[in-house]
């Protein structure tokens, strides 16, 4: 891949992603966590060993190369995407519980990202020649928390700025993780096709099986319609840009990058289609979602609006 693009592309497309997702947090959204806690225990349970056993059976199952197939759980083991809370807006969710799980669960990963990905280049046997250290791992999260802590002190003094950069930033990290995944398939051109039709099936059987695993697990476990709907888009949309990121500066494999580049292309339209799914046809006619609580300030006393992260 392009020597600019990676050296430069990557950490900045990171960056900015991850500064987006600073301005649509508080301290308080950690607190919230106590709030709903079988949400939030179920979720990552969800995410953290139910997925990475999922995609690990399909890899198995449709026999992809070992690069692929890390790719692959690397991808599993990446944490929720920044455009889920959105998704969750649009379809009636918890916003503030999405929040909540994307800053928990983006902690949680600096351990658990590096322990599923070095298993499975283990099991595939390229252990001799590709190593995710987890020295490498906290740098990379270093990086990757900066510009979050950095939006957060944004908003804590300009809120009303942060607002402002709300619709900016999502628009700019949904241009940049597009320009991503095509550098990564452009590189590739010569086997792109190959890469396709390899990973396009398992990567879309994944992305529809952690929506659904994410809504009916919570779901049969007790918890409200709109935390179910949350914990679909959380667990569902993955951190593409995250996985690339690793694959390509820190595993230097662009082919492992090929799961997250198409997988960035098919998530956005499939977690469309599964929302007008949840709110038309399994949930009836919403109106269960509709009458769920109302999403509360920290305080407790006012209802907060909804906040959108940067794609």
């Amino acid at each position: 891949m392009d020597s600019v693009l990676t050296t430069v592309g990557l950490p900045v497309a990171l960056g900015i992603i991850m500064f987006g997702l600073g301005l649509s947090l508080t301290v308080d959204d950690f607190r919230d966590v106590q709030r709903h806690p079988r949400a939030v225990v179920v979720a990552l349970a969800c995410q953290l060993l139910f997925l990475p056993a999922l995609c690990f059976g399909l890899v198995l199952l449709l026999d992809l190369p070992p690069l692929l197939a890390v790719g692959m759980m690397l991808l599993a083991a990446s944490p929720g995407g920044t455009s889920a809370n959105l998704y969750s807006h649009l379809f009636r969710g918890d916003v503030a519980l999405n929040v909540s799980l994307t800053a928990l669960n983006s902690i949680v990963a600096i351990v658990t990202l590096p322990l599923i990905t070095n298993l499975s280049i283990a099991y595939f046997g390229l252990s001799d020649s590709v190593d995710l250290q987890f020295r490498k791992v906290v740098e990379v999260f270093v990086v990757v928390l900066g510009p979050v802590v950095l939006g957060m002190l944004v908003r804590s003094r300009r809120q009303d700025f942060a607002a402002r950069m709300d619709r900016p930033v999502r628009i700019a990290s949904a241009v940049i993780l597009f320009v991503l995944v095509m550098g990564v398939l452009i590189d590739q051109r010569d086997n792109a096709m190959d890469y396709l039709a390899q990973v396009g099936l398992v990567t879309a059987l994944f992305c529809v099986a952690s929506l659904a695993v994410g809504f009916f697990v919570p779901r049969a476990l007790g918890v409200t319609d709109r935390q179910a709907i949350a914990s679909s888009f959380e667990i569902g949309v993955h951190n593409a840009t995250l996985a690339i990121y690793v694959a390509v500066e820190v595993l230097d494999s662009v082919e492992m990058s090929v799961p997250g580049a198409v997988y960035g292309l098919i998530m956005f339209i499939l977690a469309a289609l599964w929302g007008l799914l949840l709110t038309r046809w399994i949930l009836p006619s919403g109106t269960r979602v509709a009458a769920g609580p109302v999403e509360t300030g920290s305080a407790g006393t006012e209802p907060a609006p909804p906040r959108h992260r940067a794609n």
